[in-house]
């Protein structure tokens, strides 16, 4: 005999069972019924057109995940000596309920990725299970904020897998935050958290800026003269933002730097240039 059980049911919920038949009459009729002790189901008997009938009584929720069918053995007896009995076992199994939220392998992912990433490279995978069955276990991926994140990546609902897709660069952005929500059919959900670190390239040429400049000087200027300022800038950071400064020709001038350095807009030196021995009277040309 099999017989459905939701996980929804509430203790005290009625299942309804097979009345067993005997054709013998009096103390030798059948009497009385009898289950296998059991931690969920009690056995009662209800009044019924052909007398009382046994049917089981839900001490306990039921919980499918936990275990998904419960085996019961009911007895009935009758009042003879010797008694007489016959048994039937009966299948209660646990039907689905939607009591179980995605849970991702993670609540938080980190990975780091090169920037200039070519469109469509995958860059991580996350992944949610749901201990429910059926629909209720069918998870769909999404991203909780679009705002930015739509624009540089790309989530497969159904896999769960990132990719690129706009141009990730280092000087625009040092990371992303992406918070992904995973659903299951029921619409239960859970969220985790991905902190994506991008790494910086070489990919920016150092600029140079004149903030003044003495076109002309006299030829009995003193040493150690200031003939020019001037600041370089590299929007990379690290070794790929440290400028050096050299003057290419043989000339009697020299450079003095003091690099002032900005987290956020990279490496900024600010130099200036000095006469380093007396001029003679002709034109110089400077290349940095």
């Amino acid at each position: 005999w099999k017989q459905s059980g939701s996980e929804h049911a509430s203790p005290g919920s009625r299942f309804p069972l097979p009345s067993a038949r005997d054709p013998d009459v009096g103390m030798n009729s059948l009497q009385r019924y009898q289950l296998n002790p059991n931690s969920y189901f009690s056995l009662q008997m209800r009044g019924g057109t052909d007398g009382n009938a046994p049917e089981l009584i839900l001490e306990k929720p039921l919980d499918r995940e936990h275990q998904s069918s419960h085996l019961l053995v009911l007895t009935a007896m009758d009042g003879g000596d010797p008694v007489q009995s016959g048994t039937i076992q009966i299948k209660i199994e646990v039907t689905d309920a939607n009591d179980n939220a995605p849970v991702f392998s993670q609540d938080v992912y980190k990975v780091s990725l090169p920037e200039n990433l070519p469109s469509g490279t995958s860059v991580l995978k996350v992944t949610a299970i749901d201990q429910d069955e059926g629909i209720n276990a069918e998870i769909t991926y999404s991203f909780k904020t679009l705002r930015d994140i739509g624009n540089m990546f790309i989530l497969d609902h159904q896999s769960g897998e990132i990719k690129s897709k706009g141009p990730i660069d280092f000087e625009i952005s040092r990371s992303y935050t992406i918070n992904i929500e995973a659903k299951d059919g029921g619409g239960m959900a859970t969220e985790c958290k991905i902190i994506v670190e991008i790494l910086d390239e070489n990919d920016n040429a150092p600029e140079v800026i004149f903030t003044s400049v003495s076109s002309s000087i006299t030829e009995d200027t003193e040493h150690g003269m200031v003939i020019a300022l001037f600041k370089t800038h590299d929007k990379d950071s690290g070794e790929n933002g440290e400028v050096t400064c050299l003057i290419k020709e043989k000339v009697p001038f020299k450079i003095e730097s003091s690099c002032r350095c900005s987290p956020i807009r990279g490496n900024v030196t600010r130099n200036l240039i000095r006469t380093r021995r007396f001029l003679h009277h002709k034109v110089l040309a400077l290349w940095l």
